[in-house]
């Protein structure tokens, strides 16, 4: 049976270093229907028609490994890039609830918050592996949510935990 996603799905890359990592996010939003998704800070975004201060091969290099994971995804999903993640966010918080995914001690088991009154409009952050979201950007969130682990590792790659967390959040 096909399921219409009726979610107002926004991602926001908040300086995810892999360019691999955001080609498969963007694969997967197109997937699940995320209306938009926005690139901040260090994260690599494709090559677009809008103004681009990167120099041409960083530019070029970033396309092409976004690109081999996305596998067309770049070209069907409306992204766009800013350098300030406060920024994406304090815009969006007008219209969405911001939904950080980030291990902390004021996060609720992801399932919790899908199984609740989830609202409508999400913004859902994703931040770096090694180092997780800031303490800023977690600090202006609406809600804190985890994806509970079982094995002795303490987190998945990104792009897994961003696909796991933008399926729960679709179908809720």
């Amino acid at each position: 049976m096909y399921h219409v996603i009726m979610k107002n799905i926004v991602i926001v890359l908040d300086n995810v270093r892999s360019a691999h990592n955001v080609g498969s996010i963007l694969r997967t939003a197109d997937g699940l229907g995320v209306r938009k998704v926005i690139m901040c800070g260090i994260t690599p975004y494709p090559i677009s028609d809008t103004a681009d201060d990167r120099l041409p091969h960083v530019a070029k290099n970033a396309h092409k490994m976004i690109t081999k994971t996305a596998l067309g995804a770049e070209e069907s999903v409306k992204w766009e890039y800013t350098h300030d993640t406060h920024l994406a966010i304090e815009e969006l918080k007008q219209t969405h609830h911001i939904v950080c995914l980030e291990q902390s001690p004021a996060s609720v088991i992801i399932n919790d918050f899908v199984s609740g009154d989830a609202p409508e409009n999400i913004a859902l952050v994703l931040g770096p592996e090694v180092t997780g979201i800031s303490e800023s950007v977690l600090n202006v969130a609406d809600t804190i949510v985890e994806i509970p682990m079982q094995g002795k590792k303490e987190s998945l790659n990104v792009s897994i935990a961003a696909a796991i967390a933008m399926y729960e959040l679709a179908k809720a």
